[in-house]
């Protein structure tokens, strides 16, 4: 019988690419999304395929799948500021409540779960590269601790299950992704650049643009959770590309990229927004033989030609997602 896999954030940028893989590898997939951040355009060729299977369902409340299950990526989050700060709630209970919930049909199915985690568990770190034994620098109360304290105590819960159940657990911290599928007005870099610069705007760069950012492509992290979650390995694992760049740099390689003119502007930056930001993937070398392949060059300019096959009306539409039912409570 084909292994069964259930998958949480399904329609989102990660969870949908997710979702190729295992089916291109011989999965039945079970995709779980409750749309708050993910779009069924990224999963919608998958419908028509015998072994991949849609529940439109929110995490946070008690979550039910027939039959065995084999393996659980939990992916289900708001994963940009822009999200997170209109449904800090919301972002808060599926780390927990959600994480809860999963954890807990992992244990009833017996089945091997990965959680993703996030680079943002260092918050503004104090040391440089990042790596998996720093324990943080993270403001628990500000604006940007909805997501970072969510994802530390998804780590928490998740090795408490391991620790006291037995219960296969994973756990990846994801630095800054990008690809094909991601939402051009979720308020991250590359599609913010991108966005602006193909709309003839103006790019926007917060603070001084000295900060840094590490930018892996989306086949390079697929390749890595894969991998992960195979291995045996139960501690928390940084799977990002190294390849550091400030922002400012980054801005002006899109504007070469585009062949656009526009200039950078400057606002001031964010609260807690960190300083610097570059995985040390040595653990992920030696566990899982993985790093990335894929050069910025090759990957920004497959990302480019996604953003550029957009239509006119979806390049120049704002974000109006309203969060308001599902930050009630």
């Amino acid at each position: 019988m084909k292994k069964r896999v259930l998958i949480t954030g399904a329609a989102g940028f990660l969870g949908s690419h997710l979702c190729d893989r295992f089916i291109d590898e011989g999965y039945e997939v079970i995709g779980i999304d409750n749309l708050i951040t993910g779009d069924l355009k990224n999963i919608e060729h998958l419908f028509e395929k015998e072994d991949f299977h849609f529940y439109h369902h929110d995490v946070t409340k008690f979550v039910h799948v027939p039959g065995k299950v084999d393996y659980i990526l939990h992916f289900a989050s708001p994963a940009s500021p822009i999200d997170y700060l209109k449904i800090p709630i919301q972002t808060l209970k599926v780390g927990s409540l959600g994480t809860h919930n999963l954890l807990g049909l992992a244990k009833e199915k017996k089945a091997r779960i990965l959680i993703a985690s996030t680079s943002e568990v260092y918050g503004d770190p104090l040391i440089h590269p990042q790596h998996e034994d720093y324990y943080g620098n993270v403001n628990t109360i500000g604006p940007r601790g909805v997501y970072d304290e969510a994802k530390r105590f998804q780590e928490s819960i998740t090795m408490a299950y391991h620790r006291f159940h037995g219960l296969e657990t994973r756990i990846a911290r994801i630095f800054n992704t990008y690809g094909p599928r991601m939402r051009l007005n979720d308020g991250r870099v590359i599609p913010a650049f991108i966005g602006q610069a193909l709309r003839g705007e103006d790019l926007t760069v917060f603070g001084d643009g000295k900060q840094t950012r590490s930018f892996c492509y989306i086949d390079d992290q697929i390749e890595g959770l894969y991998r992960l979650l195979l291995s045996e390995y139960t501690l928390p694992v940084n799977i990002g590309n190294p390849e550091e760049i400030t922002i400012l740099d980054f801005a002006n390689e899109i504007i070469k990229l585009t062949g656009t003119e526009q200039k950078i502007v400057y606002k001031p930056l964010p609260e807690d927004d960190p300083l610097q930001r570059e995985p040390d993937i040595s653990r992920a070398k030696e566990i899982l033989k993985w790093e990335p392949l894929t050069t910025r060059e090759d990957g920004m300019r497959k990302t480019l030609e996604y953003f550029k096959s957009l239509s006119k009306e979806e390049l120049f539409k704002r974000e109006h997602k309203n969060f308001s039912k599902h930050n009630k409570r």
